[in-house]
C-alpha cells in the first residue's frame, strides 16, 4: 500500500523514514518570508516523496504550536493529468484552499462566503439557488461537485484554461482574497503542498516550471511543488528555479543499499540501515506466517532502494500465490519463497523491458560500467532522461552524484551478460545475507515457523 496518505493509514503502516528530508522541510518552511516562500520537493517517483510529504502535514497541524493551514492534495485527484498546467494547478489551489476552510468550520461573513462560492460556481457552470445557504442546508455539496466537473469535465476543464490564460489576474486576486480571509480568520500562515506533479509526463511538467514559473509562484503564501528528478539535470530549468526558490530545492533520495559499484561483488554486504528500513515496511504489511525470511531480504534487495519498487515486488509475489489457489494447485504450505521470487522478478523484469531500444541498451551499458551517463548527444540526453524518470535508472548521492541500473534494466542485454550474480539476486551467498544486520529477532526460527496458507489474510496486506 503505497502512498500513505491518511491519518489512519500513516498510523497503521508508517515506519521512521525521511526523518533528514522531514526536517530540511521544517527547517526551510520556518525560514521562509514573504518574498522566498516556494519550496521544490524532488525524487524519484516511487522513493514515498507522497507519504512523507503527508506526514510531514500532519505534524505541522498537530503541532502544540500550531503555525500553519495546512492544505495537501494531490493533483491527480482533482484534474485529469494530460490537462495539468499552471492554470489548472493555480485553479485547484484556489478550490482546496476554500474546501478546507469549510472542513475546519472556520466562520467567516455569509456574504463572503456567498460572493466566494458563487464565483466558483460562475467558472464552473454549476447552478446555485438563491439564497447560496438554500442549497448549503438541503447538503449541496458545491465544492465536491466543482472536484468532480474538474476531474471529469475536459470541456470545463478547458473553459478554465482558455479564460484565465486571457484574465490571469482575476484567478490570482480570487487566491489572494481567500488567502486573506483564512488568514485574518485563523491567525494562521497558509502552507499549500501539491502532490504528483512528479508524475506528468517530463516534457509537460518541463513547460509547466520553464515557460510558467513566475505565474505559479504568484500565490503570496507558502508552496510546496513536487518535481521529477530527471528534470533537474536540464540545467537551464534547473538555474530557473534555483533563482526563483532562492535554491530552495530539497530532495529525498533512493536509498543507497550499496556504495558505488560494491553490488557488483557477491562478498560485499549491503548497508544494513536502509535494509533494516525496507525490511520493516514489509513486515508492517505482512505476516512472518507468509513470507520465508531469507526471501524478505531479497525482495529488498532486488528494490535499487525504491520504496515503490520493493512493494511492487512484494504485490507480484502475492499475485502469484494467489494465482496458485485460484488454479488449486497450491503446495500444502504456499509462502512467499526464493521460487515465487524469481517468478515474480522475471515477470516484472520482461514487462519492463519491452519499451527499451538500442540506443536505451547502450546508456544503460554505460551507467553499469561507469556510474555516469555519457550522453554525446540531445537524443541520448532525453533517452536517460526518460530512464531515470522511469524505474530503469536510479540516482544516488554521497560526497558525489553517481548513477546505476535500476531493478528492471538487467534484461538489457548488455548488463545481463556482465552482471549474472545480479540477474538472480535471490541466490546471493549466505555470506552476504549474513553480514546484514536484519531486525529478525523477533521472528521464529525457519525450523519452528507454522507454514499457513495464504488465502485468508493476503488480500489485506498490501
Amino acid at each position: 500500500m503505497l502512498p500513505l496518505l491518511t491519518p489512519e493509514e500513516l498510523d497503521r503502516f508508517r515506519i521512521e523514514y525521511g526523518e533528514d528530508a522531514i526536517a530540511e522541510l521544517e527547517q526551510v518552511v520556518e525560514d521562509c518570508s514573504p518574498a522566498n516562500n516556494k519550496v521544490i520537493f524532488a525524487g524519484h517517483r516511487g522513493c514515498g516523496k507522497s507519504t512523507l510529504l503527508a506526514e510531514f502535514g500532519r505534524r505541522l497541524e498537530m503541532a502544540e504550536d500550531e503555525k500553519y493551514f495546512v492544505v495537501f492534495f494531490s493533483i491527480a485527484d482533482l484534474i485529469e493529468m494530460s490537462d495539468v498546467n499552471h492554470i489548472t494547478i493555480l485553479f485547484a489551489i484556489a478550490v482546496q484552499l476554500v474546501e478546507k476552510n469549510i472542513n475546519r468550520r472556520i466562520n467567516i461573513k455569509p456574504s463572503t462566503q456567498e460572493a466566494l462560492e458563487r464565483w466558483f460556481a460562475n467558472r464552473t457552470r454549476i447552478e446555485i439557488k438563491t439564497p447560496v445557504k438554500a442549497d448549503v442546508s438541503a447538503g449541496f455539496d458545491l465544492f465536491g461537485i466543482i472536484k468532480g466537473k474538474l476531474k471529469t469535465d475536459s470541456t470545463i476543464r478547458e473553459e478554465i484554461k482558455q479564460t484565465f490564460t486571457h484574465n490571469l489576474p482575476d484567478l490570482m486576486d480570487q487566491i489572494d482574497e481567500i488567502a486573506a480571509i483564512i488568514q485574518v480568520t485563523t491567525h494562521l500562515d497558509i502552507l499549500v503542498i501539491i502532490d504528483d506533479l512528479d508524475k506528468l509526463g517530463l516534457a509537460q511538467v518541463c513547460n509547466i516550471y520553464q515557460e510558467h514559473v513566475k505565474a505559479l509562484f504568484q500565490p503570496k503564501f507558502r508552496l510546496i511543488f513536487t518535481i521529477p528528478i530527471a528534470l533537474l539535470r536540464e540545467m537551464p530549468l534547473r538555474s530557473r528555479l534555483e533563482t526563483e526558490t532562492n535554491t530552495q530545492i530539497k530532495f529525498l533520495r533512493a536509498a543507497k543499499l550499496f556504495a558505488t559499484g560494491a553490488n557488483r561483488d557477491p562478498a560485499v554486504a549491503a548497508n544494513a540501515a536502509p535494509l533494516d528500513t525496507f525490511q520493516q515496511i514489509l513486515d508492517k504489511r505482512l505476516s512472518p506466517d507468509l513470507i520465508d525470511p531469507d526471501t524478505a531480504r531479497q525482495i529488498a534487495f532486488n528494490s535499487g532502494g525504491v520504496l515503490r519498487e520493493l512493494i511492487r515486488i512484494a504485490n507480484e509475489c502475492c499475485s502469484h500465490c494467489l494465482l496458485r489457489l485460484r488454479r488449486k494447485t497450491p503446495p500444502d504450505q504456499l509462502i512467499i519463497n526464493p521460487e515465487i521470487l524469481d517468478t515474480a522478478l522475471n515477470r516484472l523484469r520482461n514487462d519492463f523491458a519491452t519499451p527499451l531500444n538500442r540506443i536505451h541498451d547502450q546508456i544503460l551499458s554505460t551507467l553499469y560500467e561507469k556510474f555516469l551517463p555519457n550522453n554525446t548527444s540531445q537524443t541520448e540526453e532525453q533517452k536517460f532522461l526518460d530512464l531515470l524518470h522511469g524505474p530503469y535508472s536510479l540516482e544516488y548521492r554521497n560526497c558525489e552524484i553517481w548513477y546505476d541500473v535500476g531493478p528492471w534494466s538487467l534484461n538489457c542485454s548488455t548488463v545481463r551478460v556482465r552482471n549474472q550474480f545480479v540477474v538472480s539476486p535471490s541466490v546471493l551467498p549466505d555470506s552476504r545475507i549474513r553480514a546484514t544486520s536484519f531486525s529478525t529477532n523477533q521472528r521464529r526460527p525457519r525450523s519452528q515457523q507454522t507454514r499457513v496458507g495464504l488465502k485468508p489474510r493476503l488480500r489485506t496486506c498490501l
